[in-house]
């Protein structure tokens, strides 16, 4: 009876598993995930000219925003576009969903003026009547 007793004894003892340092390991991931996870919605990098008096953007709800980065890349909100001229049937495509046709186009002060009214014309062949350039105040 001896041999009986000793093998439920260690059956009872295995039963117990202990969670703390399981949640610990958790707690320890969500803390990660937490701070990390605003570090993954980057923006686009671009040095908008300073006008006085610049619209404000964030009064338009959901703005559709057409980005020209300081090296010649067009992306239309965070989705890459290959160029200019692939522009207007991806804009097509994506006013078609929209109630407002408004676009505003950001591009940086690096950028050549020529490449800018390229990408302004394939806004213009794709419907948008409504365009609004994005800057920002000057710093004091």
């Amino acid at each position: 009876m001896e041999l009986g007793q000793n093998s439920n004894r260690r059956r009872t003892l295995l039963a117990q598993i202990n969670v703390t340092p399981f949640v610990d390991v958790m707690l320890v991931l969500l803390i990660i995930f937490m701070i990390t996870a605003p570090m993954m919605e980057k923006g686009v990098d671009v040095a908008l000219p300073e006008v006085e008096n610049a619209p404000n953007l964030s009064a338009v709800k959901e703005p559709l925003v057409i980005t020209v980065t300081r090296k010649g890349q067009i992306r239309l909100g965070n989705n890459p576009v290959e160029n200019a001229a692939k522009l207007t049937p991806v804009l097509l495509q994506v006013l078609s969903e929209r109630e407002d046709k408004t676009v505003f186009l950001e591009a940086d002060k690096a950028v050549p003026y020529g490449h800018v009214v390229k990408v302004m014309a394939a806004v213009k062949r794709a419907g948008v009547t409504k365009l609004g350039m994005v800057a920002r105040e000057p710093e004091n």
